[in-house]
């Protein structure tokens, strides 16, 4: 790597961390936010989240207690919670203090940046195939049973979600279905960070009789079109080992790595 792509990336990382570490503006009913020192939770949603700056700024016991409070808070709430971790954030103990205090890792994903105006392309779609916008709670209802299919296990909050996010901020996100015969075989959405230079690329799950058709790329061109038309200057997607060799050819850049890290209430013990 050159002095110039260096700098380069060091420069993306850079906007990612002042830009995209807090937490979105215009939250759906039901939900809200509340400050822990450095810490942003987010409570309502199906799962909380824990949003934090790069550096935490507490080390050692000061740490641990910053730990378990978000963990008894959602605790006290009944519900599970996400705290992201970059691969870059620090302290350099922040996850081992997590798993002490009950949080488990799971899959790592490639934080990868790409430049709108590049990506921006009519999209190549199977024959066949059409993509449209979706508002209506019945399609984002579609959209939560096809990510079930995929995925295997019961993502019917998903509907729930993506509908009360339209109805709080209808201009922060756009929802794309791909279609074959009126069945959704692939979704997407673009979610708009007001106030920043970046929107996030999330979904593109695909039914696997479809993969390898161009859908994801199709979708990736369609939403970078719509950014890149409202003035967004990156794009920013947490990408599975299946989709960053997709972006990366696409000329997006990885930049770090994010692991979710999970708590979940213990489950009630079932029988006698």
């Amino acid at each position: 790597m050159d002095d110039r792509t260096t700098a380069e990336m060091a420069g993306l990382l850079s906007a990612y961390d002042e830009q995209m570490r807090g937490v979105p503006p215009n939250p759906p009913a039901g939900v809200g936010y509340e400050q822990d020192g450095p810490l942003t939770r987010t409570v309502g949603q199906f799962r909380g989240f824990i949003s934090a700056p790069r550096d935490v700024q507490v080390r050692g016991a000061e740490l641990d207690a910053l730990i378990a409070r978000q963990r008894d808070r959602f605790a006290a709430r009944g519900e599970a919670v996400e705290w992201k971790i970059r691969g870059h954030d620090l302290p350099s103990d922040l996850t081992d203090r997590l798993r002490a205090a009950g949080f488990t890792a799971e899959a790592e994903e490639t934080v990868l940046i790409g430049r709108a105006e590049h990506m921006a392309s009519p999209p190549v779609l199977p024959d066949g195939v059409v993509l449209r916008q979706v508002t209506a709670r019945a399609d984002m209802h579609r959209i939560a049973a096809l990510e079930s299919t995929i995925w295997g296990q019961d993502l019917s909050m998903i509907g729930d979600d993506l509908t009360r996010r339209v109805a709080a901020a209808p201009d922060d996100l756009v929802v794309l279905v791909a279609e074959a015969d009126g069945e959704v075989v692939s979704a997407a959405w673009l979610v708009f960070r007001t106030g920043t230079e970046f929107a996030g690329l999330w979904g593109g799950s695909t039914l696997s009789a479809w993969r390898g058709r161009g859908i994801y790329r199709a979708l990736v061109a369609a939403r970078a079109h719509i950014a890149a038309a409202r003035g967004v200057r990156y794009l920013q997607v947490d990408a599975s080992g299946d989709s960053a060799p997709i972006l990366r050819r696409l000329g997006f850049h990885a930049v770090t790595t994010t692991t979710p890290y999970i708590w979940s209430p213990p489950r009630e013990p079932v029988g006698p």
